[in-house]
Protein backbone atom coordinates (compact mmCIF):
# COMPACT_ATOMS: atom_id res chain seq x y z
CA UNK A 1 0.00 0.00 0.00
CA UNK A 2 2.84 2.76 1.16
CA UNK A 3 4.33 1.80 -2.92
CA UNK A 4 1.15 2.90 -3.91
CA UNK A 5 0.84 5.95 -2.31
CA UNK A 6 4.92 6.40 -2.96
CA UNK A 7 4.14 6.20 -6.53
CA UNK A 8 0.92 8.68 -6.93
CA UNK A 9 2.68 10.88 -4.55
CA UNK A 10 5.55 11.08 -7.00
CA UNK A 11 3.51 11.60 -9.90
CA UNK A 12 2.15 14.84 -7.49
CA UNK A 13 5.92 15.97 -7.55
CA UNK A 14 6.49 15.86 -11.34
CA UNK A 15 3.41 18.21 -11.98
CA UNK A 16 3.84 20.28 -9.08
CA UNK A 17 5.68 23.18 -11.40
CA UNK A 18 2.01 23.54 -13.28
CA UNK A 19 0.05 22.89 -9.94
CA UNK A 20 1.71 25.86 -8.11
CA UNK A 21 1.91 28.10 -10.62
CA UNK A 22 -2.08 27.68 -11.36
CA UNK A 23 -2.10 28.04 -7.50
CA UNK A 24 0.23 31.87 -7.93
CA UNK A 25 -2.19 32.90 -10.62
CA UNK A 26 -5.33 32.02 -7.90
CA UNK A 27 -3.15 33.57 -5.42
CA UNK A 28 -3.36 31.05 -3.82
CA UNK A 29 0.57 30.64 -2.91
CA UNK A 30 3.33 32.67 -1.88
CA UNK A 31 4.72 34.06 -4.96
CA UNK A 32 8.29 33.81 -3.11
CA UNK A 33 8.28 31.14 -0.45
CA UNK A 34 6.34 28.68 -2.42
CA UNK A 35 9.98 27.12 -2.77
CA UNK A 36 9.79 25.49 0.73
CA UNK A 37 7.11 22.99 -0.36
CA UNK A 38 10.03 21.88 -2.43
CA UNK A 39 12.28 22.10 0.42
CA UNK A 40 14.19 25.07 -0.42
CA UNK A 41 14.04 26.68 3.16
CA UNK A 42 13.63 30.39 3.49
CA UNK A 43 15.07 29.80 6.92
CA UNK A 44 18.01 28.39 8.93
CA UNK A 45 18.09 25.80 11.73
CA UNK A 46 19.95 27.72 14.09
CA UNK A 47 21.01 25.25 17.37
CA UNK A 48 19.06 24.03 19.96
CA UNK A 49 16.66 21.52 20.48
CA UNK A 50 13.67 22.31 18.07
CA UNK A 51 9.70 21.55 18.56
CA UNK A 52 7.10 20.98 15.51
CA UNK A 53 3.85 21.45 14.92
CA UNK A 54 1.85 20.99 12.11
CA UNK A 55 -1.39 22.18 11.10
CA UNK A 56 -2.83 22.03 7.28
CA UNK A 57 -5.25 25.43 7.49
CA UNK A 58 -6.32 28.33 9.33
CA UNK A 59 -8.50 25.87 11.52
CA UNK A 60 -5.97 24.05 12.76
CA UNK A 61 -3.11 26.90 13.33
CA UNK A 62 -5.89 28.87 15.33
CA UNK A 63 -6.88 25.92 17.61
CA UNK A 64 -3.10 25.34 18.61
CA UNK A 65 -2.31 29.39 19.37
CA UNK A 66 -3.00 29.12 22.69
CA UNK A 67 -0.38 26.24 23.39
CA UNK A 68 1.94 28.43 21.59
CA UNK A 69 1.63 31.42 23.31
CA UNK A 70 2.00 28.98 26.38
CA UNK A 71 4.81 27.49 25.05
CA UNK A 72 6.77 30.86 24.37
CA UNK A 73 6.94 31.43 27.93
CA UNK A 74 8.65 28.39 29.00
CA UNK A 75 12.28 28.89 28.88
CA UNK A 76 13.26 25.54 28.26
CA UNK A 77 12.46 26.39 24.39
CA UNK A 78 14.45 28.00 22.08
CA UNK A 79 12.69 27.67 18.61
CA UNK A 80 8.90 26.09 17.88
CA UNK A 81 8.96 25.25 14.06
CA UNK A 82 4.98 25.39 12.34
CA UNK A 83 4.07 24.10 9.14
CA UNK A 84 1.07 24.20 7.36
CA UNK A 85 -0.54 23.84 3.98
CA UNK A 86 -2.24 27.33 3.07
CA UNK A 87 -1.18 30.41 2.22
CA UNK A 88 -4.23 31.85 4.37
CA UNK A 89 -2.65 30.06 7.39
CA UNK A 90 0.59 31.72 7.28
CA UNK A 91 -0.65 35.00 7.21
CA UNK A 92 -2.83 34.05 10.75
CA UNK A 93 0.29 32.96 11.91
CA UNK A 94 1.99 36.58 11.31
CA UNK A 95 -0.36 38.47 13.13
CA UNK A 96 0.72 36.96 16.16
CA UNK A 97 4.14 37.84 15.93
CA UNK A 98 5.41 35.36 18.29
CA UNK A 99 8.84 35.53 18.51
CA UNK A 100 10.08 31.61 19.35
CA UNK A 101 7.87 31.21 16.24
CA UNK A 102 9.46 29.98 12.63
CA UNK A 103 7.15 29.16 10.27
CA UNK A 104 7.74 27.17 6.94
CA UNK A 105 5.10 25.64 4.03
CA UNK A 106 4.89 21.61 4.58
CA UNK A 107 7.22 19.81 1.85
CA UNK A 108 5.14 17.45 -0.67
CA UNK A 109 4.97 14.19 0.96
CA UNK A 110 7.30 12.51 -1.22
CA UNK A 111 9.51 10.24 0.52
CA UNK A 112 13.07 11.82 -0.21
CA UNK A 113 11.84 15.81 0.44
CA UNK A 114 10.07 14.93 3.82
CA UNK A 115 13.72 12.76 4.39
CA UNK A 116 15.50 16.59 3.49
CA UNK A 117 13.13 18.44 5.76
CA UNK A 118 13.69 16.25 8.65
CA UNK A 119 16.99 16.09 7.85
CA UNK A 120 17.21 20.34 7.83
CA UNK A 121 15.26 21.04 10.86
CA UNK A 122 15.90 17.87 13.08
CA UNK A 123 13.12 18.30 15.31
CA UNK A 124 12.90 16.67 18.92
CA UNK A 125 9.08 15.67 18.25
CA UNK A 126 6.48 16.35 16.22
CA UNK A 127 3.00 17.18 16.62
CA UNK A 128 0.64 16.91 14.03
CA UNK A 129 -2.92 18.80 14.25
CA UNK A 130 -6.52 17.55 13.95
CA UNK A 131 -6.31 14.71 10.83
CA UNK A 132 -2.93 15.66 9.11
CA UNK A 133 -1.81 11.76 8.76
CA UNK A 134 1.40 12.18 5.98
CA UNK A 135 2.76 8.42 5.33
CA UNK A 136 6.21 9.31 4.10
CA UNK A 137 6.52 12.08 6.71
CA UNK A 138 5.81 9.46 9.51
CA UNK A 139 7.61 6.97 8.01
CA UNK A 140 11.26 8.91 7.94
CA UNK A 141 10.11 10.21 11.65
CA UNK A 142 10.30 6.90 13.01
CA UNK A 143 13.33 6.13 11.59
CA UNK A 144 15.02 9.07 13.13
CA UNK A 145 13.43 7.94 16.54
CA UNK A 146 11.61 11.31 16.51
CA UNK A 147 8.06 10.69 18.10
CA UNK A 148 5.09 11.59 16.66
CA UNK A 149 1.71 12.36 18.18
CA UNK A 150 -1.97 13.99 17.10
CA UNK A 151 -3.18 16.74 18.80
CA UNK A 152 -7.12 17.26 18.59
CA UNK A 153 -7.40 13.78 16.30
CA UNK A 154 -10.37 13.59 14.01
CA UNK A 155 -11.52 10.56 12.37
CA UNK A 156 -14.44 10.91 10.71
CA UNK A 157 -16.65 8.02 9.52
CA UNK A 158 -15.76 8.10 5.77
CA UNK A 159 -12.22 8.53 6.71
CA UNK A 160 -12.43 5.14 9.19
CA UNK A 161 -14.24 3.07 6.45
CA UNK A 162 -11.39 4.11 3.87
CA UNK A 163 -8.50 2.89 6.43
CA UNK A 164 -10.43 0.29 7.10
CA UNK A 165 -10.00 -1.07 3.89
CA UNK A 166 -6.63 -1.57 4.49
CA UNK A 167 -6.45 -2.76 7.86
CA UNK A 168 -3.33 -4.48 8.07
CA UNK A 169 -1.38 -1.35 6.68
CA UNK A 170 -3.72 1.12 9.15
CA UNK A 171 -2.86 -0.68 12.26
CA UNK A 172 0.77 -0.45 11.16
CA UNK A 173 0.67 3.04 10.14
CA UNK A 174 -1.18 4.11 13.20
CA UNK A 175 0.91 2.06 15.54
CA UNK A 176 3.87 4.76 15.18
CA UNK A 177 1.92 7.46 17.16
CA UNK A 178 3.52 7.98 20.13
CA UNK A 179 -0.07 9.58 21.79
CA UNK A 180 -3.42 11.14 20.05
CA UNK A 181 -5.21 13.22 22.22
CA UNK A 182 -8.89 13.02 20.22
CA UNK A 183 -11.27 15.77 19.45
CA UNK A 184 -14.16 13.18 20.44
CA UNK A 185 -15.14 10.03 21.61
CA UNK A 186 -16.30 9.16 18.34
CA UNK A 187 -12.78 9.80 16.56
CA UNK A 188 -10.74 8.37 20.18
CA UNK A 189 -12.68 4.96 19.33
CA UNK A 190 -11.90 5.22 16.09
CA UNK A 191 -8.31 5.99 16.47
CA UNK A 192 -8.06 2.73 18.83
CA UNK A 193 -9.50 0.38 16.41
CA UNK A 194 -6.68 1.75 13.46
CA UNK A 195 -3.91 0.84 15.56
CA UNK A 196 -3.10 3.94 18.12
CA UNK A 197 -1.68 2.27 21.22
CA UNK A 198 -2.52 5.47 23.29
CA UNK A 199 -5.24 7.19 23.12
CA UNK A 200 -6.60 10.20 25.04
CA UNK A 201 -10.15 12.16 24.85
CA UNK A 202 -10.06 15.57 26.62
CA UNK A 203 -12.33 17.71 24.39
CA UNK A 204 -12.07 19.69 21.58
CA UNK A 205 -9.51 21.97 21.60
CA UNK A 206 -11.34 24.58 19.02
CA UNK A 207 -12.92 25.20 22.24
CA UNK A 208 -10.01 27.26 23.59
CA UNK A 209 -9.11 30.18 22.12
CA UNK A 210 -6.42 33.13 22.54
CA UNK A 211 -7.50 36.63 24.22
CA UNK A 212 -4.54 38.36 21.19
CA UNK A 213 -6.82 37.31 18.34
CA UNK A 214 -9.48 40.28 18.42
CA UNK A 215 -8.62 43.41 16.56
CA UNK A 216 -9.76 46.70 17.06
CA UNK A 217 -12.06 48.34 13.83
CA UNK A 218 -11.92 52.27 13.48
CA UNK A 219 -14.52 54.19 15.79
CA UNK A 220 -16.03 55.35 12.72
CA UNK A 221 -16.71 51.76 11.48
CA UNK A 222 -18.06 51.09 14.69
CA UNK A 223 -20.68 54.22 14.70
CA UNK A 224 -21.62 52.68 10.75
CA UNK A 225 -22.24 49.09 12.28
CA UNK A 226 -24.30 50.54 15.57
CA UNK A 227 -26.61 52.20 13.22
CA UNK A 228 -27.62 49.65 10.66
CA UNK A 229 -29.54 46.22 11.14
CA UNK A 230 -26.95 43.96 10.07
CA UNK A 231 -26.49 40.29 9.61
CA UNK A 232 -22.93 38.37 8.87
CA UNK A 233 -22.02 35.31 6.43
CA UNK A 234 -18.95 34.20 8.16
CA UNK A 235 -16.66 31.48 6.22
CA UNK A 236 -18.58 31.54 2.81
CA UNK A 237 -17.41 29.33 0.16
CA UNK A 238 -18.52 29.32 -3.66
CA UNK A 239 -22.28 29.75 -4.41
CA UNK A 240 -22.74 30.75 -0.92
CA UNK A 241 -22.37 34.00 -1.45
CA UNK A 242 -24.58 34.53 -4.55
CA UNK A 243 -27.63 32.32 -2.10
CA UNK A 244 -26.45 35.69 0.96
CA UNK A 245 -27.14 38.47 -1.88
CA UNK A 246 -29.92 37.19 -2.84
CA UNK A 247 -31.33 36.69 0.91
CA UNK A 248 -30.58 40.06 0.86
CA UNK A 249 -32.35 41.43 -1.85
CA UNK A 250 -35.40 39.90 -0.06
CA UNK A 251 -35.21 40.93 3.15
CA UNK A 252 -34.46 44.52 2.40
CA UNK A 253 -37.93 45.12 1.16
CA UNK A 254 -38.48 44.69 4.47
CA UNK A 255 -35.68 45.80 6.86
CA UNK A 256 -34.67 49.26 5.98
CA UNK A 257 -30.80 50.11 6.57
CA UNK A 258 -29.78 46.75 6.18
CA UNK A 259 -26.27 45.44 5.68
CA UNK A 260 -24.68 42.30 5.01
CA UNK A 261 -20.96 41.55 6.00
CA UNK A 262 -19.59 38.51 4.01
CA UNK A 263 -16.17 36.98 5.25
CA UNK A 264 -15.15 34.22 2.46
CA UNK A 265 -13.32 31.44 4.09
CA UNK A 266 -11.05 32.67 0.90
CA UNK A 267 -10.30 36.03 0.75
CA UNK A 268 -8.48 35.43 -2.76
CA UNK A 269 -11.80 34.80 -4.03
CA UNK A 270 -12.43 38.47 -3.59
CA UNK A 271 -12.73 39.74 -7.03
CA UNK A 272 -15.07 36.29 -8.01
CA UNK A 273 -17.29 37.08 -5.24
CA UNK A 274 -18.09 40.89 -6.28
CA UNK A 275 -18.76 39.77 -9.74
CA UNK A 276 -20.80 37.02 -8.75
CA UNK A 277 -23.16 39.85 -6.15
CA UNK A 278 -22.92 42.63 -9.05
CA UNK A 279 -24.92 40.41 -11.32
CA UNK A 280 -27.88 41.36 -8.70
CA UNK A 281 -26.96 45.14 -8.92
CA UNK A 282 -25.65 44.66 -5.52
CA UNK A 283 -23.35 47.46 -4.11
CA UNK A 284 -20.12 45.74 -2.88
CA UNK A 285 -17.53 47.82 -1.02
CA UNK A 286 -14.57 45.82 0.09
CA UNK A 287 -13.49 46.55 3.51
CA UNK A 288 -9.69 47.34 2.02
CA UNK A 289 -11.16 49.50 0.13
CA UNK A 290 -12.13 51.92 3.43
CA UNK A 291 -11.75 50.54 7.11
CA UNK A 292 -13.36 53.43 8.26
CA UNK A 293 -16.70 53.91 6.77
CA UNK A 294 -19.32 52.27 5.25
CA UNK A 295 -21.07 54.56 2.65
CA UNK A 296 -24.88 54.80 2.65
CA UNK A 297 -25.43 53.00 -0.36
CA UNK A 298 -23.64 49.40 0.71
CA UNK A 299 -25.74 46.22 0.38
CA UNK A 300 -22.71 44.17 1.41
CA UNK A 301 -19.53 44.77 3.24
CA UNK A 302 -17.44 42.15 2.06
CA UNK A 303 -14.20 41.27 4.43
CA UNK A 304 -11.46 40.77 2.08
CA UNK A 305 -8.47 40.44 5.02
CA UNK A 306 -7.68 37.35 7.30
CA UNK A 307 -7.81 37.19 10.90
CA UNK A 308 -10.61 40.16 11.59
CA UNK A 309 -13.64 38.17 12.09
CA UNK A 310 -14.17 38.00 15.25
CA UNK A 311 -13.91 41.56 15.42
CA UNK A 312 -17.19 41.66 13.77
CA UNK A 313 -18.69 39.36 15.88
CA UNK A 314 -19.08 41.79 18.67
CA UNK A 315 -21.75 43.58 16.47
CA UNK A 316 -23.09 41.06 14.57
CA UNK A 317 -25.44 38.79 16.58
CA UNK A 318 -26.78 36.85 13.47
CA UNK A 319 -24.30 34.69 11.73
CA UNK A 320 -24.26 32.50 9.41
CA UNK A 321 -21.71 29.96 9.18
CA UNK A 322 -20.63 28.48 5.48
CA UNK A 323 -18.98 25.28 4.17
CA UNK A 324 -22.56 23.92 5.22
CA UNK A 325 -24.68 24.73 2.07
CA UNK A 326 -22.53 22.88 0.07
CA UNK A 327 -21.30 19.22 0.82
CA UNK A 328 -18.22 20.94 2.67
CA UNK A 329 -18.48 19.78 6.18
CA UNK A 330 -18.52 23.31 7.70
CA UNK A 331 -16.63 25.47 9.23
CA UNK A 332 -16.09 25.92 13.13
CA UNK A 333 -18.76 28.07 14.65
CA UNK A 334 -17.85 28.10 17.96
CA UNK A 335 -15.87 31.69 17.18
CA UNK A 336 -19.34 32.87 16.70
CA UNK A 337 -20.97 31.58 19.51
CA UNK A 338 -18.32 33.06 21.96
CA UNK A 339 -20.18 36.42 20.87
CA UNK A 340 -23.57 35.13 22.10
CA UNK A 341 -24.24 35.13 18.17
CA UNK A 342 -27.55 33.65 17.04
CA UNK A 343 -26.27 30.67 14.33
CA UNK A 344 -27.51 29.60 11.39
CA UNK A 345 -26.21 26.58 9.31
CA UNK A 346 -27.06 24.34 6.40
CA UNK A 347 -27.15 20.36 6.52
CA UNK A 348 -23.75 19.95 5.46
CA UNK A 349 -21.62 20.12 9.25
CA UNK A 350 -19.76 16.54 9.59
CA UNK A 351 -16.63 18.50 10.07
CA UNK A 352 -18.31 20.20 13.77
CA UNK A 353 -20.85 17.61 14.33
CA UNK A 354 -20.09 17.05 18.05
CA UNK A 355 -19.93 21.09 18.47
CA UNK A 356 -23.13 21.78 16.73
CA UNK A 357 -24.66 19.24 19.21
CA UNK A 358 -24.13 20.92 22.09
CA UNK A 359 -24.73 24.44 20.33
CA UNK A 360 -28.16 22.75 19.36
CA UNK A 361 -28.77 21.94 23.08
CA UNK A 362 -28.35 25.44 24.10
CA UNK A 363 -30.44 26.72 21.57
CA UNK A 364 -27.62 29.16 19.86
CA UNK A 365 -28.15 27.58 16.37
CA UNK A 366 -30.68 27.43 13.45
CA UNK A 367 -30.51 24.50 10.36
CA UNK A 368 -31.37 26.40 6.97
CA UNK A 369 -31.67 23.80 3.76
CA UNK A 370 -31.58 26.97 0.59
CA UNK A 371 -32.11 30.47 0.34
CA UNK A 372 -35.79 30.58 1.69
CA UNK A 373 -35.31 29.45 4.96
CA UNK A 374 -32.48 31.40 5.16
CA UNK A 375 -35.06 34.44 4.37
CA UNK A 376 -37.63 33.27 7.05
CA UNK A 377 -34.74 32.71 9.51
CA UNK A 378 -33.14 35.85 8.86
CA UNK A 379 -36.45 37.73 8.70
CA UNK A 380 -37.73 35.73 12.33
CA UNK A 381 -34.17 36.89 14.39
CA UNK A 382 -34.63 40.05 13.43
CA UNK A 383 -37.56 40.82 15.57
CA UNK A 384 -36.17 38.70 18.12
CA UNK A 385 -34.18 39.71 21.40
CA UNK A 386 -32.22 36.98 22.50
CA UNK A 387 -29.33 36.33 25.54
CA UNK A 388 -26.56 34.16 25.71
CA UNK A 389 -24.85 34.75 28.14
CA UNK A 390 -24.76 31.82 30.37
CA UNK A 391 -23.61 30.28 26.70
CA UNK A 392 -20.68 32.26 26.37
CA UNK A 393 -19.68 31.53 29.63
CA UNK A 394 -19.64 27.86 29.81
CA UNK A 395 -17.86 27.77 26.50
CA UNK A 396 -15.39 29.91 27.91
CA UNK A 397 -15.03 27.32 31.45
CA UNK A 398 -15.11 24.31 28.38
CA UNK A 399 -12.39 25.92 26.83
CA UNK A 400 -9.68 26.70 29.39
CA UNK A 401 -10.59 23.23 31.10
CA UNK A 402 -9.73 21.58 27.67
CA UNK A 403 -6.87 24.07 27.40
CA UNK A 404 -5.31 23.04 30.24
CA UNK A 405 -5.97 19.31 29.84
CA UNK A 406 -4.16 19.50 26.67
CA UNK A 407 -1.25 21.43 27.39
CA UNK A 408 -0.38 19.19 30.62
CA UNK A 409 -0.31 16.40 28.59
CA UNK A 410 2.06 17.98 26.19
CA UNK A 411 4.21 19.25 28.34
CA UNK A 412 4.68 16.09 29.82
CA UNK A 413 5.90 14.71 26.67
CA UNK A 414 8.11 17.97 26.19
CA UNK A 415 10.34 17.17 29.19
CA UNK A 416 11.92 14.46 28.25
CA UNK A 417 12.29 16.41 24.57
CA UNK A 418 13.63 19.74 25.86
Amino acid sequence: MLIIYRILINIVFIFSPLIILIRILKKKEDVKRFKEKLCFFSKKRGDGKIIWFHGASVGEIKSIIPILEKLENNNGIRKILITSNTLSSSKIIQQFKLKKIVHQFFPIDTNHLSLKFINHWRPSCAFFVDSEIWPNMFCNLEKKNIPVNLINGRITKRTFRNWNLVPNFSKKFFSKFNLCLASSIQSKKFLEKLGVKKVLFLGNLKFAETEKEIKEINKNLKKNLNSKKIWCASSTHETEEDICGKVHIKLKKKHKNLLTIIIPRHVERTNAIISELSKNNLNVQKFSSNDKKIYSNTDIYLIDAYGINKSFYNYCKIVFVGGSLIKHGGQNPLEAARFGCNILHGPYISNFSDIYKFLKKCNMTKRISNSQSMYWTLDGLFTKKNTTNKTQKKITIIGQNIFKKTYNEINKLLKDEI
